[in-house]
Formats: structure tokens, C-alpha cells, sequence
């Protein structure tokens, strides 16, 4: 079995809808995986992939430059940054990333779902909540692994304008020893952006690597209000109203896997 771009994979698909736990963006967040990503998920399990992923690519115009977005019917695969540099612009002058260039005939409903929450982001952050997160289906989230838990907890409890270290999203993830891993889970996320890993900061009040570069980092981080720089800490944050009350209720006992 094939899926995104000739990696073998056995899979599983199945839709992961958790009742009461919100993407942070206002509905369910569903992600095509064989299991749970927590011990009381119930994930519905569709059956076995027998074919290959018909993978679709759209290009976007952003501030960042241009973004690729791939991605098959069942899911979203992938956001590439192509270019790696500051943007020559400000965050108040972020332009939407309107046009859609590159690829052809009908475009999947995950990639018209990450276009608009894309268009949003940038443009009208205010409304990210009442947009849907288009369903992952990369192969990282087909199996059960550390990294895959640290990108859940990432996407659905550090919201919009929010920062969390290294060392506070391995105890989200069930481990508050594995600030190193979390910084590899960093490295292999495969949906920058929509998958926040630029709101990983280090405790010391460093910012820390990021794959698209320092600068875009930077840059993210003053889009959503966050200044640069700054330590990630609970007393004063906008962080406190999300991620931290769920640090307190994180067992240790938690199935979290291994990368």
C-alpha cells in the first residue's frame, strides 16, 4: 500500500471525532488514524486503504511567498513553505493568499478547507473559529507514535496568539521529560501553520529553531500579537485560558507511544 509520494505504509483509516474537544478552532478536529490518540478516543474505523492516495497539490500566494498544499480525498497531507525568508511586509499588511495557482480539475474539499482557513489565518483571524480543520491524513497520524500525540496536543490546545515550550507541550503529550523529542516532532510536522509549531518557544524566553526559518517564525508570532522573545510562562499569558488548566488533568499514565 502506497500513500503520499511512494512511502509504504500499512494503514488503517478511521475518523477520529471527540466529542467535547474542539481543534481550538470551534468544531471537532478529525484525523484519519487506526487509533486514538488518547485512551478514551473512540475512533471509527472505516476499514483497510486497498488503493493508492491520488495525491492533489494547490499553490497559494502568502506573505510567507508561495505555500504548496497537498493532499488526497481522504485528508490533508502536507504545507510547504517554498522560499524560507522574512516577509518583506508586516503583519498588519499580511495579504490574503487568495489566488490558487498550479493543478487541475476539481479541487478535493481537504485542500478547499485548508485554502479558506489559510485565507483566514492571514487575512481574518477572527473568524478561524467557526472554520472546520480539514480531516490529516499524512502518514505520520496513521500510527501511534509520541510525535503524532505532541501535533494533536499542539493543534487543539494552543490557540491563536498563544506560546508554549518545548518542555510544557511534552507534559500536554504525556511525558514532561521529552522536551528533546518534542523538538524532533517540531522538525517532522508536516502542516506548518495550521499545525502551530511556530508558537514552540524555548522557556528561557529564546525562540528557539523552526523548519520555514527563524525569521518566518518571528514573523508568525508578531501576526498573531505575540511578541518575539518573550518567555513561555503562565502567570499574564493568554496561554493560561487554554493549554495550562490541561496540564493540571494530564496523567502521567496517559498512552503517549514512541517515536
Amino acid at each position: 500500500m502506497w500513500c503520499s509520494r511512494g512511502t509504504q505504509v500499512p494503514v488503517r483509516i478511521g475518523v477520529l471525532m471527540r466529542p467535547g474537544v474542539s481543534s481550538g478552532l470551534g468544531v471537532p478536529t478529525r484525523l484519519g488514524v487506526p487509533g486514538a490518540v488518547e485512551s478514551t478516543a473512540l475512533p471509527e474505523v472505516l476499514g483497510r486503504m486497498d488503493e493508492t492516495c491520488e495525491m492533489k497539490y494547490k499553490v497559494v500566494d502568502s506573505p510567507l511567498g508561495k505555500l504548496e498544499i497537498s493532499g488526497c480525498e481522504r485528508g490533508l497531507h502536507g504545507i510547504k513553505l517554498h522560499g524560507g525568508k522574512t516577509p518583506d511586509t508586516g503583519p498588519a499588511e499580511a495579504a490574503a493568499p487568495a489566488e490558487q495557482l498550479g493543478g487541475s480539475g476539481a479541487v478535493l474539499e481537504p485542500l478547499l478547507q485548508c485554502v479558506a482557513w489559510l485565507d483566514a489565518y492571514f487575512r481574518e483571524p477572527a473568524v478561524l473559529e467557526g472554520l472546520p480543520v480539514p480531516a490529516l491524513h499524512h502518514p505520520i497520524f496513521q500510527k501511534e507514535s509520541f510525535t503524532r500525540q505532541v501535533l494533536w496536543k499542539l493543534l487543539t490546545l494552543v490557540k491563536f496568539g498563544e506560546t508554549v515550550s518545548y518542555q510544557q507541550l511534552a507534559a500536554l503529550a504525556g511525558n514532561p521529560r521529552a522536551a528533546r523529542a518534542v523538538g524532533g516532532a517540531m522538525r517532522s510536522n508536516p502542516i506548518p501553520i495550521l499545525i502551530p509549531c511556530h508558537r514552540v518557544v524555548c522557556s528561557s524566553g529564546a525562540m528557539g529553531n523552526y523548519s520555514g526559518g527563524v525569521g518566518v517564525k518571528e514573523w508568525l508570532l508578531a501576526h498573531e500579537g505575540r511578541p518575539a522573545g518573550k518567555a513561555a510562562r503562565g502567570g499574564g499569558s493568554r496561554a493560561t485560558g487554554s493549554w495550562r488548566g490541561a496540564l493540571g488533568s494530564t496523567a502521567s499514565s496517559q498512552p503517549a507511544g514512541r517515536d
